[in-house]
């Protein structure tokens, strides 16, 4: 045997050994590839529904929030253009420059890093839009000062207050912080004014009486601090005239009479 034919068949051996080495693969081994690929894709599936669970929890959240109107704090997170960004439960919030506060709003970035309380206004579950307002917050909060404050003024009441403002029909008087109380321009004087400007200035302090107290709102009277007297005087002339006509004698009521 020449060398030649010697190194093919040892090379032929060799390359049969390498092949009887290998692993024969089986269905077994690829039923056991897919069960682990199952397993890992079933997994995920878990942890994504699991995912949109917890976000559609939150947002149903927000909802009943919104029906609430609960009351909560967040921070400022930063200024963009028109209004401020805030999170709640990680979710990104806007409040828009109108509903910061109940006063004007100069500078976005001056709120930036704040607290403050917050009612849930939108709640946008589809489009995933939540926006906050602050505004409502102290629009209630005032407001129920205002009727804390204004339970204390009572028909009949004679107070002192400060005129605010001068209307063509009347003036408006107030009467604590944020309590005002309308002098009607016929309530002013017992005389006929045509303008409150007459007769008051902005600023002026003034006595007045509380006529009523209804749904809210104050109607008060400066002529009501004055009438009573001068109907009293009016009363009292009206009495000594009909006592003098009673008291003149026929001889009086004759004299000057030609027979």
């Amino acid at each position: 045997m020449s060398e030649e034919m010697k190194n093919e068949m040892e090379l032929e051996n060799a390359e049969a050994v390498e092949t009887a080495a290998e692993p024969v693969e089986t269905m077994e081994d690829y039923a056991a590839e897919l069960e682990a690929s199952y397993k890992t894709l079933n997994k995920r599936n878990i942890e994504i529904s699991e995912d949109e669970s917890g976000v559609l929890e939150k947002w149903a959240h927000f909802t009943q929030m919104l029906e609430e109107r609960t009351v909560f704090s967040v921070k400022i997170a930063e200024a963009v253009k028109a209004g401020v960004v805030a999170y709640v439960d990680d979710v990104r919030a806007f409040i828009p420059a109108s509903q910061l506060s109940t006063e004007y709003v100069e500078k976005l970035e001056d709120w930036q890093g704040k607290n403050i309380d917050v009612i849930v206004i939108t709640a946008d579950t589809e489009k995933k839009r939540l926006v906050l307002s602050g505004r409502e917050v102290e629009k209630e909060r005032k407001e129920a000062e205002r009727k804390e404050k204004l339970a204390q003024f009572k028909a009949g009441d004679v107070v002192e207050g400060t005129v605010d403002s001068l209307k063509n029909y009347g003036a408006f008087i107030k009467l604590a912080d944020g309590v005002d109380g309308l002098l009607h321009v016929s309530q002013i004087s017992t005389q006929r004014i045509k303008h409150p400007g007459v007769v008051l200035k902005e600023g002026q302090s003034v006595k007045v009486k509380i006529l009523s107290v209804a749904d809210g709102k104050i109607s008060l009277s400066m002529k009501a601090l004055t009438a009573p007297v001068e109907d009293e005087e009016q009363h009292e002339r009206f009495d000594y005239k009909e006592t003098a006509s009673v008291t003149t004698g026929l001889g009086d009521l004759l004299k000057g009479l030609k027979l």
